[in-house]
């Protein structure tokens, strides 16, 4: 899996992953329960995870509606 998008806006990433979902893109949030270290701060980012061979696909989604990092 490579990584596609870090952020710490978890309604960034609920929206790219609807995104990639809609073109059919599976991806995966890794970093989720860091929450419980950080004590629910926030400050720490979310990485959005997709397959190797997806990665050229979801980078346009994202590019095309206008999403980047933080």
């Amino acid at each position: 899996m490579k990584e596609l998008l870090r952020s710490t806006d978890p309604v960034k990433l609920a929206f790219a992953t609807s995104l990639l979902k809609g073109e059919g893109i599976e991806a995966f949030q890794m970093d989720v329960h860091m929450s419980v270290l950080e004590g629910s701060l926030g400050i720490l980012p979310r990485r959005l995870m997709v397959r190797d061979h997806e990665l050229f696909m979801a980078q346009a989604v994202l590019s095309d509606n206008e999403i980047g990092p933080d």
